[in-house]
């Protein structure tokens, strides 16, 4: 029971160091446990942990306080690599097991690229359109005079005569 209030009292020590370890690396990642589990059991073996294995390594984990070698040898290289600068822990690869994990565009530059594209898909069509009018117009652009509408006034009519 004393243990329990301990735990509760300072959740982040674990009894049992190589456990630490573990929950330390996992920690550094931003990912549960079990992840890191998973994530050190496909660098060592190569392949995905089998449905029917995970439930004994993580009983054996979490019930029996028994750490895999290559769990721990995993969390140590983690570790390392925390302490050497180089652990980038937003790469997608140590997030695959992550099902709401996903880097994605920020919202705001999504909706700036789409305003973007709309604004320049409505000029580009005006434009295209008003080359497609019969009359002819002195330019492209707004606004739309005929060259009957800004003919030069003749010398008499500004003389006043």
């Amino acid at each position: 029971m004393a243990n329990l209030f301990q735990t509760l009292l300072r959740p982040d020590q674990e009894e049992k160091s190589e456990r630490s370890e573990v929950a330390q690396a996992a920690n550094l990642l931003q990912i549960g446990e079990f992840q890191l589990l998973q994530l050190a059991y496909f660098e060592w073996h190569g392949h995905e942990l089998q449905e029917r294995q995970c439930d004994a390594i993580f009983q054996a984990y979490m019930v029996h306080h028994k750490v895999p070698a290559w769990a721990r040898s995993y969390a140590r290289r983690i570790s390392q690599m925390a302490e050497l600068g180089g652990l980038d822990d937003h790469d997608p690869a140590y997030h695959r097991y992550d099902c709401e994990y996903y880097k994605a565009l920020p919202l705001g530059a999504r909706r700036l690229a789409i305003a973007v594209c709309c604004i320049a898909f409505a000029v580009f069509g005006a434009i295209f359109v008003s080359t497609l009018a019969p009359q002819t117009g002195t330019s492209i652009l707004p606004p739309y005079f005929n060259e009957k509408e800004i003919t030069p006034a003749k010398p008499s009519a500004l003389r006043g005569s």
